[in-house]
């Protein structure tokens, strides 16, 4: 089938060579034709065809006339309403496989009934596992980490040499080891070179029977003069020792404009080092993704003391001579193994989460977070490994900080309101934010947590026309329609929590509205940073702090571990597919809807009427 998605379409519908004419009712004055020497060629069935009229049909009301030009020399005239009575048939077989789109919400909520067959967890990896020892000698790279930095240039991080452990550790020297990415567009041929900088980080107990952790040699190396759409090899570590990794590759993002997407971008949340992590792991690289974003909570590092004993929750965390979280900082080596296949090829951009903050008795904390990642800060304007921005095709990402200070007088504040008012939607007319936290969410767990968070920064976003809000956290799934301050509003972001991405902690099974799982507002307030401590729940809005059924502006709840995919149609329709880890995969999707910016009426997401002061905004009714 061929379809347009403006208001000129035409249908094929001929065995060989087929011709036809779809011309408006009664207002449009030109027509279009196509034409097919045969269905091999054009990739068009019979059947697509009747589909493509009956949809002609019953969202256009166009009238139809089919011309059918066959091979033998030999007209015919189809009255429209023959081609509609058959494709009437066949549309209507194909109607309940429709995918629905945003246009049609708010959506009645849905809550996927979990199979009490699956398991609500998933076991730890055993240390032996292949994907996750060390595998190469001493100063030889490992956990190779790929991240954009602008359109033509790209980070390339990696580890070298061994971390330690003991009561007493020894930095390496970061200067002992040199960081070189030879690069270029032909295999084993490396046209260009560049170098970077070099760091080493410790987690430090000075207490009795604690042990210390300091890392290997970790490396950052911006490349740089670099094409869209191209294909680079590389290698990276220290010519001078002959210590250079194999060969990889990785395939650059088309140039930033309104026309030029990421083929997939895959969106992952609460990872961790399980059995599930990793077929979430196999499942995003079974699709090929050209970007995948990681919205908190990587290696749960901060779930083990530092002998390596874990516990089945943070809170029981601590050893019993420490008065602060230990943590197994190895895991975070475990982990950038298991996802080196992933990353090493395609750009991983991480944003922190509460699993990431880690402290340290000297009051730091996201040590490993900062010194492990590197992100376009400088490129930015943001400064800070904790949020920031960047460009990938048409698509403006801006990857928000749970665990940075939000209030209206911050830094994160500021630079945010700075980055958005310089977005220029005729040159990225899509805007995706993330951050860890949910500002929406309807389950038990974190329900209404960073109230304060949303309520600093919503109108910011609202103002500013993002389009889709991407979290973690949660361990399940749910999609939110689009609401502002808790009202139905299209011209709203669509909110989704994906974090369900396989990590130890469970599957969260129970939602705010169950009988009796109503969380207690006192307890609600997340008071790990001075910022996120507050009441803003009791006061946020009227009416009872939980609601008596699945709220209205929750479309669909799925306690299931997965991933979602981003396809970007055009500049105003996006695809997204989320997958869950018991399914078929190339047979089944967990959630699937498109969603559909609506610049002509939003005047939030365009440029030229927002700056049409005449302009408001549209705002919906309340959900409730």
């Amino acid at each position: 089938m061929v379809v347009e998605h403006e208001t000129r379409q035409w249908i094929l519908l001929c065995q060989c060579v087929c011709v036809c004419v779809c011309a408006e009712a009664a207002s449009a004055p030109t027509s279009r034709i196509a034409t097919f020497s045969n269905f091999e060629s054009s990739g068009v069935t019979i059947g697509e065809a009747a589909k493509g009229a009956y949809v002609v049909w019953k969202e256009r009301g166009w009238r139809l006339l089919v011309v059918m030009e066959c091979s033998r020399g030999w007209a015919l005239v189809l009255p429209s309403f023959l081609v509609l009575l058959f494709a009437s048939f066949v549309g209507a077989a194909d109607e309940a496989k429709r995918i629905p789109t945003t246009l049609e919400g708010p959506f009645k909520p849905y809550t996927k009934k979990f199979d009490t067959n699956l398991r609500t967890g998933s076991d730890d990896l055993p240390l032996y596992d292949p994907r996750i020892v060390k595998r190469v000698p001493a100063i030889y790279p490992e956990q190779i980490f790929l991240a954009l930095s602008t359109p033509d240039a790209m980070w390339v991080s990696w580890v070298s040499g061994d971390w330690q452990m003991g009561p007493k550790v020894t930095p390496l020297d970061p200067t002992s080891v040199k960081s070189v990415v030879q690069y270029g567009t032909a295999s084993e041929k490396y046209t260009m070179s560049a170098s970077g900088i070099s760091e080493v980080y410790s987690q430090l107990y000075p207490f009795d029977n604690v042990l210390n952790y300091t890392s290997g040699i970790i490396h950052h190396v911006r490349i740089t003069g670099l094409k869209p759409n191209t294909k680079y090899y590389y290698k990276c570590g220290d010519p001078t020792l002959s210590a250079m990794s194999g060969e990889h590759s990785f395939t650059t993002l088309p140039a930033t404009g309104p026309a030029n997407y990421p083929k997939r971008i895959a969106i992952i949340g609460d990872l961790g080092l399980t059995y599930n992590s990793t077929s979430t792991v196999d499942h995003v690289a079974e699709n090929n993704p050209d970007l995948i974003l990681m919205v908190g909570d990587m290696s749960y590092a901060n779930l083990y003391i530092t002998n390596g004993t874990g516990s089945s929750s943070y809170g029981q965390a601590f050893g019993k001579d420490t008065p602060i979280h230990e943590t197994y900082q190895p895991r975070w080596d475990m982990w950038q193994r298991l996802v080196e296949p992933l990353a090493s090829r395609v750009p991983f951009m991480v944003i922190e989460g509460n699993h990431e903050v880690e402290s340290q008795i000297n009051g730091e904390s996201f040590v490993a977070y900062k010194a492990r990642f590197a992100v376009p800060q400088s490129e930015s304007k943001s400064g800070t490994n904790m949020y920031y921005s960047f460009n990938a095709g048409g698509i403006h990402f801006v990857m928000i900080g749970s665990y940075a200070d939000y209030n209206k007088s911050s830094e994160q504040y500021r630079w945010l309101q700075e980055d958005l008012a310089n977005v220029d939607r005729t040159v990225t007319p899509w805007i995706i934010a993330t951050t860890h936290a949910p500002w929406y969410n309807s389950y038990r767990a974190h329900y209404r947590e960073v109230e304060c968070f949303r309520q600093s920064m919503e109108d910011l976003l609202y103002k500013y026309g993002v389009d889709v809000m991407f979290h973690g956290h949660v361990h399940a799934y749910e999609r939110i329609n689009r609401v502002y301050d808790y009202k139905y509003d299209p011209c709203a972001p669509v909110y989704i929590t994906v974090g369900d991405g396989g990590n130890g902690e469970k599957l969260e099974l129970i939602h705010a509205d169950d009988d009796g799982a109503c969380p207690d507002p006192l307890t609600t307030p997340d008071k790990g940073f001075s910022y996120l401590s507050g009441y803003c729940g009791f006061n946020f809005t009227n009416g009872k702090f939980c609601w008596d059924k699945q709220p209205v502006w929750s479309a669909w709840r799925d306690s299931s571990f997965g991933h979602g995919i981003i396809e970007v149609v055009n500049s105003t329709h996006l695809l997204w597919t989320w997958h869950r880890n018991q399914d078929e995969y190339d047979e089944i999707v967990g959630d699937q809807i498109y969603i559909v910016r609506q610049p002509h009426v939003c005047s939030n997401q365009n440029n030229l009427l927002r700056r049409n002061k005449s302009v408001r905004f549209f705002r919906g009714s309340d959900s409730r």
